[in-house]
């Protein structure tokens, strides 16, 4: 919000009650419904209704939306306000359309759109509208975004739908073939946060975890080290890295000149993943910047924008 910053920070995720006749009722959202992922009765179900960035279920999203407009404005019921939502890069109109109208329906005024690359390069800092390139990765839950941007305009962009998410599968299917043992959605992120790298550590890291085993169907404890971690998140990262090679292929030599000067800035919460920087330097030969606070870099270049409206106009998407 203007002049406050961030005043609601919360998981997309929303637990659902379905009754007999398979109405279903919003019983949490955000915080309280992500405790509930896969600690539910048969009656109540966590969904996320969000999917690799797009809208999987128009309905719940827009209770969703509902809520946080009223938590952030304290309740006020009547309040209509201005939204800005980030969106990947290159989705189709029909899922633009689907986002546009899932916000009007939870009560916006106005609906903008603008692409998740260029709010991260605006809330990390970058000059966008200068003629000169500029690199974002960000490294989301559901998508990572790599982008070359100058003049206030995406000059390239490759959207892949490997990310955080991708990330826990990683290593909870890691961990059922090397040690039968399965776990939630929630303690792989735990160990993704805790002890997950992407290049080695000066000190390795040992996590206790604890699960069901898929032989004896009982509840067991074992010890998984950070280099464990490492070799379950070769596959997300090298898509990423991929990603990323394939954007600088495609960059223009002016704009290559500049990404050699100024290097490649990650955002996104995946950017908190220790050594990321270092595994992207090695694999590009250039420098790897990591932003101040990456994990809100898009809302905050999201709030940026809506408070400027030259900015707005060169930026917004259609």
């Amino acid at each position: 919000m203007k002049s406050k910053g961030i005043v609601c920070n919360e998981p997309s995720v929303v637990a659902v009650a379905i009754d007999g006749r398979k109405r279903r009722r919003v019983v949490a959202v955000g915080k309280a419904a992500k405790e509930m992922l896969g600690r539910t009765p048969g009656s109540i179900v966590a969904v996320r209704p969000v999917k690799d960035g797009v809208i999987a279920d128009f309905e719940i999203t827009g209770a969703m939306l509902r809520h946080f407009i009223s938590s952030a404005h304290n309740r006020r019921s009547w309040l209509r306000p201005r939204i800005i939502i980030c969106v990947p890069y290159g989705i189709t109109d029909v899922e633009k359309r689907a986002v546009r109208e899932s916000a009007a329906a939870a009560g916006a005024r106005e609906v903008y759109l603008i692409e998740e690359p260029m709010a991260a390069a605006i809330g990390a800092g970058l000059s966008i509208t200068e003629p000169s390139g500029n690199m974002i990765v960000d490294i989301g839950g559901g998508t990572t975004e790599v982008a070359i941007i100058s003049l206030s305009a995406i000059v390239y962009s490759k959207s892949v739908r490997m990310a955080g998410d991708k990330m826990d599968e990683s290593i909870m299917n890691y961990l059922k073939r090397k040690y039968s043992l399965m776990i939630g959605a929630r303690s792989a992120e735990t160990i993704k946060m805790t002890i997950g790298s992407a290049y080695a550590l000066e000190t390795e890291k040992k996590m206790e975890v604890k699960g069901r085993d898929m032989v004896a169907g009982v509840p067991k404890t074992i010890e998984v080290s950070s280099e464990e971690i490492r070799e379950a998140l070769q596959e997300p990262l090298r898509v990423i890295i991929e990603a990323i090679k394939v954007a600088l292929e495609k960059t223009p030599p002016e704009l290559s000149a500049d990404i050699v000067d100024k290097g490649i800035v990650l955002a996104g919460g995946g950017a908190l993943i220790k050594n990321i920087d270092i595994l992207m330097r090695e694999e590009t030969n250039l420098p790897v910047m990591i932003a101040d606070d990456p994990l809100t870099a898009v809302v905050r270049g999201s709030g940026i924008v809506l408070d400027n409206e030259e900015l707005m106009k060169s930026v917004l998407t259609t």
